[in-house]
């Protein structure tokens, strides 16, 4: 299945609307619907993660915690955290004088981030916060870094978030982006179209009992910028040598960018 549609910021874009998946819907009811779709698959988010990457999520998470370049005593802001895979590893790299902090717009994932983050024993240097990426409740330069993971593409306004990342960053301070992004080997794109609106929505369907959720979460990712352009927003944020690297062929892609 080719995806002829447009990305966000394409021309002819309706300022009063945006994407929720393939539909256009009015802007305050993207945040109130992708609300219901987290709610929906809080409690399977790790398995289903497994299952629809075969395990691959967790490499592409280490490299980017690698690429984050985590130091001891640093302060961490982790942007739609989830179930806390970056926080935990963040938390152990900062260790006993750092703080990372989990943030969620969702309160079911984010509890069940807090509850995994205590059974992984992370207890210490872990704190959280229920907050809309768009409108972050920190002061500027709060954070030596800030990092969002598979979060971005379910935004309403993807700028005003970047630009929020880019307020809250320290000066020399970096902000990560990992999020699936446009296939970039021959053919690849075809095979990934198949896969995901075939087998993601059986896996919905026959595992989370949730086949419509997780049809979103593929069409999400067509509707998501591609890596130049997600560059250049975040250029336009103010972050500066911004770049990316291609994860999996293109499948995902992880932005850095430095605040000025």
């Amino acid at each position: 299945m080719a995806d002829s549609r447009q990305p966000p910021g394409a021309p002819g874009a309706d300022s009063e609307t945006v994407d929720f998946g393939y539909e256009r819907v009015a802007r305050p009811d993207k945040q109130r619907r992708v609300g219901a779709v987290f709610d929906s698959v809080a409690d399977n988010y790790d398995l289903m993660n497994d299952l629809m990457s075969m395990g691959i999520h967790r490499a592409w998470k280490r490299f980017t915690i690698s690429l984050a370049a985590v130091r001891p005593g640093e302060s961490i802001l982790d942007l739609a955290s989830g179930t806390g895979d970056l926080a935990a590893g963040f938390a152990k790299k900062v260790g006993a004088d750092g703080r990372v902090l989990m943030s969620d717009i969702n309160h079911a994932m984010l509890a069940n981030g807090r509850d995994r983050m205590i059974d992984r024993g992370l207890v210490s240097n872990v704190d959280y916060c229920l907050a809309n990426a768009e409108k972050l409740p920190f002061a500027d330069d709060a954070f030596d870094c800030v990092t969002i993971a598979f979060g971005l593409r379910n935004v309403t306004d993807k700028q005003a978030a970047l630009n929020e990342m880019a307020r809250v960053t320290r000066p020399g301070g970096r902000t990560i982006v990992l999020e699936f992004s446009k296939p970039a080997l021959p053919g690849l794109g075809l095979i990934y179209d198949r896969y995901s609106f075939s087998v993601l929505p059986w896996l919905g369907k026959n595992v989370a009992r949730d086949e419509d959720s997780y049809r979103y979460l593929a069409e999400s990712i067509r509707m998501h910028p591609d890596q130049e352009t997600l560059k250049g927003m975040m250029v336009e944020a103010g972050f500066v040598r911004c770049g990316y690297h291609n994860l999996t062929g293109g499948i995902v892609a992880v932005h850095r960018g430095y605040a000025a």
